[in-house]
């Protein structure tokens, strides 16, 4: 609609989109905007805290309700590596972990250009500065999700959230380990100095929920490539599912021992 000039044509897009996917009777595109950017930078906080990496972050795979798809070559961080690439030919980091938030604000950035068809350059770009105000808030609120923590408060839990960034980086740890030993605020002692001012910062804080599920008794899941292909392997070769079967079981177990209280599955 952008390139053909359509302005009628894009007002009436705008319009169903925001009455069928944000429930809004509108047709302001500015509108659309802060609300795309608001959901895209939530999604790109999800990624980070999870350590997910989708491998091609291109505008075509991201859409205007804040979901993505097209999950070709994705991987999982072994660790808060900033450089961990998913794709074997973004040989640039164009993708990279650490530039996933970059890569969905262009994408988003992308969609306030052909929307200058029907709304003026200056509340459109204060609507894409929304992205950046959003994502430092819903990184914050997801990292301390994941570490089954109760937030405190703004200060507070942005200086929590740069420490543990900080101390992963430091350490190298593995990411899933991380979540696991430390889900409901407890350093274990023999994390090494590296995590001396976490271990301070975290500790007046009250847990998300107790670690009383029997998750919390064995080893933590994740979902690294090496295990993707070992449950592959006997689908390939012998169409046993089992492996993908027992897999799926633990992470729905995962699932509950993460859930808030009185959450439904």
């Amino acid at each position: 609609l952008a390139f053909e000039r359509d302005e009628a044509g894009m007002r009436r897009l705008v319009a169903y989109v925001l009455r069928h996917f944000y429930g809004e009777e509108s047709d302001d595109p500015v509108r659309l905007l802060t609300l795309v950017a608001e959901r895209t930078a939530r999604l790109a906080a999800r990624y980070m805290a999870a350590g997910f990496v989708h491998g091609v972050l291109n505008s075509d795979n991201i859409n205007v309700t804040g979901e993505s798809f097209d999950y070709g070559p994705w991987r999982f961080a072994p660790s808060w590596d900033a450089g961990f690439t998913a794709a074997y030919f973004d040989q640039m980091g164009l993708y990279a972990f650490g530039r996933q938030p970059e890569a969905i604000q262009w994408d988003v950035m992308q969609l306030a250009s052909s929307l200058r068809l029907i709304a003026e350059s200056e509340p459109l770009i204060a609507a894409l500065e929304r992205f950046a105000t959003a994502y430092q808030a819903e990184i914050v609120t997801a990292i301390l999700w994941r570490l089954g923590v109760t937030p405190r408060g703004g200060i507070e839990d942005r200086a929590l959230v740069q420490t543990f960034e900080q101390a992963l980086r430091t350490s190298d740890a593995p990411l899933h380990r991380v979540y696991f030993d430390l889900f409901g605020g407890q350093v274990p002692d023999s994390y090494d100095e590296t995590w001396n001012s976490l271990r301070d910062l975290i500790e007046p804080y009250a847990p998300r929920r107790a670690r009383d599920h029997a998750y919390w008794q064995g080893e933590p899941e994740s979902m690294l490539i090496d295990e993707v292909e070992a449950i592959w392997a006997p689908i390939a070769d012998a169409d046993d599912w089992g492996m993908l079967h027992d897999k799926i079981a633990r992470v729905r177990a995962m699932g509950e021992a993460l859930a808030d209280p009185g959450a439904v599955a």
